[in-house]
């Protein structure tokens, strides 16, 4: 019995670009995620997460300040995305970064669903993603958002078309 040699990892040089470049499309490229100040915190799998700053236009309840619904909801989604893309690129480890960039370009939300635990009130919060299954097509996370206290705030649940 043979077994196939691994397959060729990239570079460290090859690794730090693809993190860059999965942080610019993020930060920079998808403008929605850049209109609700969503920054990367960690690229790396596999606990990729982001960050953002609580700001009065991201308010739903002004007579409580509250994180509005939506932006919970809109950062959800974009984690388990963005936890999909980290998860592809170390699928693809023998690709290099205009590879996997190339990947992404038909990705999007089939199905999403956000569990409101709390009220979303602190002054920063951070979401993280765990990719549950990545299949040819399809791709499964679970979503979190914890807020500058690291009280859970939301869960979440989704799919992503991922080819």
């Amino acid at each position: 019995m043979s077994t196939a040699p691994p397959a060729a990892r990239r570079s460290p040089e090859e690794q730090a670009r693809l993190d860059a470049a999965l942080a610019e499309l993020f930060e920079r490229r998808i403008t929605f995620n850049q209109l609700l100040g969503l920054v990367v915190e960690s690229v790396r799998a596999p606990a990729p997460r982001i960050r953002f700053a609580m700001r009065p236009e991201l308010v739903g309840s002004a007579v409580h300040g509250r994180l509005h619904g939506g932006v919970i909801s809109a950062a959800l989604d974009a984690m388990g995305g963005f936890a999909l893309m980290v998860a592809i690129g170390e699928r693809h480890g023998d690709e290099n970064t205009l590879q996997v960039m190339n990947r992404f370009t038909r990705m999007g939300t089939i199905d999403l669903r956000i569990d409101y635990l709390r009220p979303g009130i602190g002054r920063h919060f951070v979401a993280s993603a765990e990719v549950t299954r990545l299949g040819g097509r399809i791709g499964s996370t679970q979503m979190r958002l914890v807020n500058d206290e690291g009280t859970l705030v939301a869960t979440g649940a989704a799919a992503y078309v991922v080819n």
